[in-house]
């Protein structure tokens, strides 16, 4: 029998994901809508495996599943979200998790994310499975006898690539749908990297050292 875990602040989304669980013979599933009865819930009871929501009052799932990393090592913890996968990717992936699922999934996509957190396996989708291919441009470039590599990854190049058309900051986080801030910090990095202090210098020595191309 594989026990299951729901915690989450929503109790009809706790109902539903309920029910479709113990569709399958060998799985009992407990729902809470408290943070607070996580622990409690843990230590009275072996479950196999952990749905956390995402978003919760007081606590996100990854914070929670963070702070029961400490006293559960070995859980298998799975974040369970209505939110757009595609803007809590990379978050997800460096969270200290077994995978995540989202609440739009079918019963079979449920099931299947589950059983296979339980052999050590992730399931992810296609369109996110491309994100983790990160291409990244590099060179070597001597100064003064010493070896220096220059590299920019994906975020950086697309950046410069709306930098070489013109746009503003506002616009290229328009285009990249990005917050403008965090346009502002990666010009940064890219201007601590190549040792420049303009837009226009930072395009002009990337496109030197053929980090991304000339238009």
């Amino acid at each position: 029998m594989t026990r299951v875990l729901i915690v989450d602040d929503h109790p009809a989304v706790g109902a539903g994901t309920k029910s479709m669980l113990e569709q399958e013979e060998d799985m009992q599933v407990d729902v809470i809508d408290q943070i607070e009865q996580t622990e409690t819930m843990l230590s009275n009871h072996i479950y196999d495996i952990v749905l956390l929501d995402l978003y919760m009052p007081g606590m996100s799932g990854v914070d929670l599943a963070k702070e029961l990393r400490k006293s559960y090592p070995d859980l298998i913890i799975l974040i369970y979200t209505g939110f757009d996968l595609n803007t809590h990717f990379n978050m997800l992936v460096e969270a200290n998790i077994n995978g995540f699922v989202s609440k739009t999934a079918s019963s079979e996509q449920l099931i299947n994310v589950i059983r296979c957190a339980l052999r050590d396996e992730v399931v992810i989708p296609l369109h996110l499975f491309k994100q983790l291919r990160r291409s990244e441009a590099s060179v070597s470039h001597s100064v003064q006898n010493k070896d220096i590599d220059f590299s920019l990854n994906e975020k950086e190049q697309s950046i410069l690539k709306e930098v070489s058309s013109g746009l503003t900051n506002r616009e290229i986080a328009q285009t990249l749908h990005m917050s403008q801030r965090s346009v502002e910090y990666t010009l940064t990095g890219i201007f601590n990297k190549l040792t420049v202090k303009s837009r226009t210098e930072a395009l002009f020595k990337a496109q030197e050292l053929g980090l991304v191309s000339k238009t």
